[in-house]
């Protein structure tokens, strides 16, 4: 276990609710190190560590008055910080309406440094800690995430809680019941289903032109022209052998991408043995 935990590392999105937020980031490092030391082991202080990245949610974004979703990825961001993120992306304010442009990208870039070099909320480690309400809210978190946990594994673990599709019916009920409470005025989506305007968003968005598309297509067929044809049919020779040998996939991966085996061209080989994954909660 000492081996390889030190080394991994986890993906959070950073939703609106602030101090959930950060009290869900808190339970989440409580509840890796107990298990490490408890469930597995783990002698090693550095597999007590959970090490993640955070994103701020997409979800959260709205069409509707677009620049508001500037404050919402604030808000998410100081929560990832404060909560003891490693690393954080901020979304750019156009992304439910299109691909970023440079000029949302680079407010989305602003956003990040301006937490880190003039708020002085990444100069402290938990910086929350001993507030009666968050060290509340985290044992309530972290007890109601060893609830599932255990549910989980009467299952049989997280496989088998796949393959019967109960992690995915969760997260599609959750979502149902959200959209919900926006529908019926319970939750506040600011400029949605409250403080709306009739004005259309008046923003510049990234268009993708057909010369675009032109461009990419002939740089791609390039690739295909210059390569080792035979190479490239050896390495996703190789890559089927050993996914019909369950062995290790990602050697022959590698040899794939340096073989300019294109992302298609591998996942198609794949597909030949796994087929097409179909969602059992929706069978």
């Amino acid at each position: 276990m000492d081996e390889f935990a030190p080394r991994l590392s986890f993906f959070f999105n950073a939703h609106n609710d602030f101090f959930e937020e950060v009290a869900k980031y808190r339970a989440a490092r409580r509840l890796w190190a107990r298990y490490m030391k408890e469930r597995f082991g783990a002698k090693n202080p550095n597999s007590w560590k959970l090490r993640f990245h955070s994103q701020t949610a997409g979800c959260s974004l709205t069409a509707q008055q677009p620049l508001n979703n500037i404050v919402r990825t604030t808000v998410q961001g100081m929560a990832a910080i404060m909560g003891g993120t490693q690393s954080l992306h901020t979304n750019s304010y156009d992304e439910t309406l299109a691909l970023p442009t440079e000029d949302s990208a680079r407010v989305a870039l602003r956003t990040q440094q301006i937490l880190a070099e003039e708020t002085g909320i990444a100069n402290t480690v938990d910086p929350l800690a001993g507030s009666y309400f968050v060290e509340t809210l985290t044992n309530r978190m972290e007890a109601e995430a060893r609830a599932y946990i255990e549910k989980i594994d009467e299952m049989g673990g997280m496989l088998a809680a796949i393959e019967n599709g109960y992690p995915q019916k969760e997260i599609s009920n959750a979502s149902y019941l959200y959209q919900r409470q926006v529908d019926d005025n319970v939750k506040t989506v600011v400029g949605v289903n409250k403080y709306g305007i009739d004005e259309d968003a008046d923003v510049a968005l990234l268009k993708i032109t057909d010369e675009d598309e032109k461009r990419q297509i002939a740089r791609l067929r390039r690739v295909k022209e210059r390569r080792d044809g035979e190479a490239c049919a050896k390495a996703l020779e190789k890559l089927e052998a050993d996914a019909r040998a369950e062995a290790n996939l990602m050697p022959a991966v590698l040899d794939c991408v340096r073989a300019y085996c294109t992302q298609g061209e591998i996942v198609n080989r794949l597909k030949t043995v796994y087929g097409e994954y179909t969602d059992p909660a929706y069978l």
